[in-house]
């Protein structure tokens, strides 16, 4: 007796990963089981390799690299994969059962490949991930293809924003919304415009809390600044882990010519988590840093590290200083 196929979709649970299946969800609605985790939880794979009932599997904004191990053992149990992403890759496998969009190129994220893959059917969802992943010239182009007013324009980069924003924490527990949540309820609407009349609604609950943790961080001070470098330290606590990838796009886009690297402490030891931007000049690098420390990667615009132990700080802004100093 042949077993029930059962899908699962992966998907990283920042804005990227989120508006890239909801675009799949809406064109194609699959009756599947679903994987995701906040931003850094990148080894999902091996969640659904782990699973005995898995037929086929959905992957997205998720590193191939970094989870080669889960993915081959997929393939070799005959499981299909539709892998689609913009990170570093390793060594794609050759399989007849994968079928993958990737690209690492600094301009793209996987929401826009996913749109070109549906041919611009769900065109703002894919402005939305392209705003949350900071591809704010890239989305806003694709948005203006389609004739969008600016105000909507500016509506979908609030929402790329806060949807991103949510995915930020060390636990599910420092989040507004679990990213599972937050993709259901916004399956519900095939148009993101949409959410901009709910009040008290998703985008309303996200900017309420964006804007408490917004006030905490927007006084806080350099730690080290050079003329293309600039480091801020964030304290433990939930409002820092949940501000600081915000707060490093947010770096980016109002000194262009710089490159930011945002530190907020761990709890569990002495160490930091690292969110990093290359200048958006020249989208470069970042991943070059963050690869350079055991828990470091990421793409070229931006990166992380998961735990940078402090004594290793003033490493960290030498490399900084190397690739970004000029």
């Amino acid at each position: 007796m042949s077993k029930q196929p059962t899908h699962y979709d992966v998907f990283n649970g920042d804005a990227d990963g989120i508006c890239s299946l909801l675009q799949l969800r809406l064109n194609t609605p699959k009756n599947s089981t679903l994987i995701t985790g906040v931003k850094r939880d990148i080894q999902l794979i091996q969640q659904v390799d782990e699973q005995q009932d898995v037929t086929s599997a959905t992957v997205l904004d998720i590193s191939m690299k970094t989870n080669q191990s889960a993915l081959q053992s997929l393939l070799d149990r005959e499981v299909d994969v539709f892998y689609c992403d913009h990170h570093r890759t390793g060594n794609v496998p050759i399989s007849p059962y994968l079928k993958s969009l990737l690209d690492a190129s600094s301009d793209v994220c996987t929401s826009l490949l996913i749109n070109l893959y549906l041919n611009n059917y769900y065109y703002l969802w894919a402005c939305v991930g392209a705003f949350g992943d900071n591809l704010s010239e890239q989305a806003t182009d694709l948005a203006l293809e389609h004739s969008v007013a600016s105000e909507d324009i500016d509506f979908l980069k609030q929402l790329g924003t806060l949807i991103n924003y949510n995915a930020y924490g060390s636990s599910i527990e420092d989040l507004h919304f679990h990213p599972k949540a937050l993709f259901e309820s916004l399956l519900k609407y095939p148009n993101p415009l949409l959410l901009r009349n709910k009040n008290n609604g998703v985008f309303d609950q996200l900017k309420a809390g964006f804007d408490n943790d917004w006030s905490h961080v927007k006084s806080i001070p350099a730690t080290y600044s050079s003329q293309n470098i600039e480091v801020y330290q964030l304290p433990n606590e939930a409002w820092a882990r949940r501000i600081s990838g915000t707060y490093g796009n947010w770096l980016a886009n109002e000194h262009p010519n710089k490159a930011f690297a945002v530190l907020t402490a761990n709890s569990s030891d002495e160490s930091y988590t690292v969110s990093v931007r290359s200048p958006l000049t020249n989208r470069e690098g970042a991943d070059d840093v963050c690869s350079q420390f055991a828990t470091g990667g990421g793409r070229k615009a931006a990166a992380g590290i998961n735990a940078l132990p402090e004594k290793m700080i003033d490493l960290f802004i030498e490399k900084m200083e190397e690739q970004f100093g000029y």
